[in-house]
């Protein structure tokens, strides 16, 4: 199983009405004072829900991953890991008794412990500020792949790659791929 079909899965489990979603949440520095974080520490995915809980979801793909040196961002007011089940399977007497863990079956994740609940570990207007600028991110990427996927001919993609600065392959790769090049 790869993250993105791990992402994916969590994703539509996850996903209804009154709670919002988004992954890759940058930690704001002094977030907490128990937990320095620096610049770059993100948490894998974040959900605030409209009664107020903040939920932190580590995704670990591999008994590797769960035992990686990586920072775990367990700092909010429920906390969970996400893997697929055979990964379970092996790790879940190393599992802390406060995290909750949701298991892939290869369609949808379902919650096979449940998390304890515990005070937001932090300052909730600098995450709240964090998880906007996320999703601000997430949604300018989206529209970028929306715009690449109208572009019909080489040379409109070839102008908007310059006029956007575009280098890399990816956006080309995007464009080839939709248009059937």
């Amino acid at each position: 199983m790869t993250t993105r079909e791990l992402e994916t899965e969590i994703y539509f489990t996850l996903a209804k009405m009154g709670t919002y979603l988004c992954f890759e949440v940058m930690i704001p520095e002094g977030f907490s004072s128990a937990h320095r974080y620096g610049n770059n520490e993100r948490v894998d995915l974040l959900t605030w829900d409209t009664r107020g809980d903040w939920k932190f979801y580590e995704l670990k793909i591999s008994v590797s991953d769960f035992h990686s040196k990586a920072k775990k961002t367990f700092l909010g007011n429920l906390n969970y890991y996400v893997m697929p089940f055979d990964v379970y399977e092996r790790v879940k007497n190393e599992i802390p008794h406060n995290i909750g863990c949701y298991v892939s079956d290869g369609k949808r994740c379902r919650c096979v412990k449940k998390a304890t609940r515990q005070n937001l570990q932090g300052c909730e207007e600098s995450l709240k500020k964090a998880f906007i600028q996320s999703l601000s991110r997430q949604h300018h990427k989206l529209m970028r792949i929306r715009q690449i996927g109208e572009l019909r001919t080489l040379q409109e993609f070839q102008e908007y790659a310059k006029q956007h600065g575009y280098k890399s392959g990816w956006a080309f790769m995007k464009w080839k791929a939709r248009c059937g090049k």
